[in-house]
Parts: C-alpha cells; structure tokens; sequence
C-alpha cells in the first residue's frame, strides 16, 4: 500500500530520527566538553596534590572551559559592534615601536576619569581592538576607556619584563596625556584579565616615583581579574615552554612579594569554574593584600568560567563590569 503516511506518524518518525541522533553524538559530545585535567594515571606530585598533568591543566583554561573560541568571537563580533555605535577611538602610540599603541574610547563627560584596561591570551596573544566590548559601559557611565596593545611574549624572546615594561610606559603615558583627551589624571584606574591580570598587578606594585618621576599613588584603583600573583606554580607548568623563567624574573613579576609599594585599594575577582589554580591566586593574593594592611575585595562569581568573566566587564550587573564601577564610584548609565 501506498497510502500517504498520516500527520502523527510522521511526527513519530521524526521524533524516532532526533533521538537516534542524539544518543549516538551524546558520548561523543561529552567527551569533548570533558571539563578539567585529561583522564591519565596519577603522576608523581609537582605542585600541592597535583601531577604535572594537573599542574598543565590548571594553568590552561581551555580545558575548563572548552567554549572558549566561541566567547573569543562574540567578543570581537562585540567590539566591531561597539565601534559602529561608538565610532573609532583614537589611536596613540605610546613607545616606538609598532606595537606600542593604544585605543581610547572617549566619554562625552568632561575631566572624566579613566579606565585602562590590560588584555590577557595567556601572554601569548590578544589585540586592544577585541576588547572594545567593554567600551560601552565605561563611556556611557561617563569614564574613558583606554585599552592597550603590547608586545606578545615570544616576540619578548620569553621575557615577561619586556611586557610589563610596555604596559608600565602605557599607563604613564596615560597619565601624563590624560588632558590631551579630556582626561582626568586623578582618576586613573587600571584593570586586566588572566594574563592581563597578571601584568595589572605588576603594573599596581610599580615604583612610580622611582621608575618614571611620578606620584607613586597615581593609580587610585585596581581590577585584577582571574589573573595570577606569584609564580612560582607558574613556572612548574608547560607555561614554561614559551616563558623563558629566571629566579629574578620570578620574583620581580610576583606582585604578591611586592605589596610594600601598593598604593591603590585592589577588587580581586574569579569565577567559580576557573581553574582551582587561578581561583587559589586570586584568593591568597586578596588575602595577602588585606594582611598588609591595604584595602582589597574579594570576588567569586558562581557559574562564570575564565572567559565569561572576561566578558563580563562590559556588562553593568555581570561581576566584573559591577566590580569596576564601584571601584570607580560610578553608576550605570
């Protein structure tokens, strides 16, 4: 018989098709969002109970956050997005080479403070112009934003003092030019993620008055988001394939050994799926400050992985786009 099959069962087939589907791509899709260290046989310990398999994973978010490329676009979808609205920041260079330059995504609120924000990529890679995501909420709440390009840490030759240096001339040239584009240099905060977040914390325990004849509490506030504070665990892990580690690198790019010259109260954020690594920074570097007797907070944001924090300081009720304002005292527009 030839009959035309009916109405639901034709419904029936298709439901049959769609579940045969998913249990067969089930397994495979679970094995690739495999979340933490790959499944391996326990290792000699490195690093506290940690294996170097452990050590690796838990200083590489991709393996907690397996989504990872996907967030990298729609942020710089995002930002292409923002420069439509916004229009193009204004582009400055900040040292002679190509690379030292940085946006500036200026708010109409004359003398108003501003924000410069540090990107991460595990030191290895990121652009300014990937982060104009965030641009939006610090104009429209009446702060510029200025976000910085550095060089990457091969390019260094594996010296993450070669980095810092850049950001360090960045944040003074900021300072020094804040009135050249409506600026307040009084208001000066500073921010970055992961490895961002790093340099943001190297950049908090500059000797400004030593180093660049500055007011050594020119920076009046910091964000370090989900970044990394001592590194000596650091080291230990397959970071240390591309960063060229040094005993006196260790310790001058440790802020945490540096708390003597911070001058600026400090926001210290994680999201709960981070890795236990960066979540232990995050943690023991907000309580290390606190010990010295400085003003720090101490965030964890249930359900955020390492690149939905990122993202989320573009967003006035995400934790860290909440976190900037109130460290800026500032009110979304």
């Amino acid at each position: 018989m030839n009959k035309r099959m009916t109405a639901p069962a034709m419904l029936s087939r298709r439901a049959m098709v769609a579940a045969v589907a998913a249990a067969a791509t089930t397994p495979a899709l679970a094995e690739d969002c495999h979340i933490g260290p790959p499944p391996h046989p326990k290792g000699p310990l490195v690093w506290m109970d940690m294996d170097q398999v452990e050590i690796d994973a838990a200083y590489d978010q991709s393996f907690y956050a397996p989504l990872a490329p996907v967030i990298g676009r729609r942020r710089a979808v995002n930002s292409e997005a923002v420069r439509t609205r916004l229009g193009a920041p204004r582009r400055e260079a900040y040292g002679p080479t190509a690379i030292e330059k940085l946006d500036i995504h200026r708010t109409k609120r004359a003398n108003a403070p501003i924000f410069v924000f540090i990107h991460g990529g595990s030191w290895l890679r990121g652009d300014a112009k990937n982060t104009a995501d965030s641009a939006e909420l610090f104009v429209n709440a009446g702060a510029h934003y200025v976000t910085l390009d550095f060089i990457a840490i091969k390019e260094a030759g594996g010296d993450l003092g070669v980095m810092a240096d850049q950001v360090r001339r960045a944040i003074a040239w900021v300072y020094k030019n804040a009135k050249s584009f409506d600026g307040d240099p009084d208001r000066l905060y500073i921010g970055g993620s992961s490895s961002g977040g790093h340099l943001c914390g190297v950049a908090l325990v500059t000797d400004w008055q030593k180093d660049f004849g500055l007011p050594p509490d020119m920076i009046k506030g910091g964000l370090c988001m989900s970044g990394m504070y001592d590194l000596k665990a650091v080291r230990i892990s397959k970071r240390s394939d591309f960063v060229k580690f040094t005993d006196e690198m260790e310790q001058a790019m440790s802020s945490q050994r540096h708390l003597d010259r911070l001058h600026a109260p400090v926001i210290v954020t994680n999201g709960s799926e981070e890795t236990p690594e960066f979540i232990r920074q995050g943690r023991e570097f907000a309580a290390a400050v606190k010990a010295a007797g400085k003003p720090a907070e101490y965030v964890l944001a249930p359900g955020y992985n390492h690149f939905e924090m990122g993202e989320s300081l573009g967003h006035p009720y995400g934790p860290n786009g909440r976190a900037a304002l109130a460290l800026m005292k500032l009110t979304a527009a």
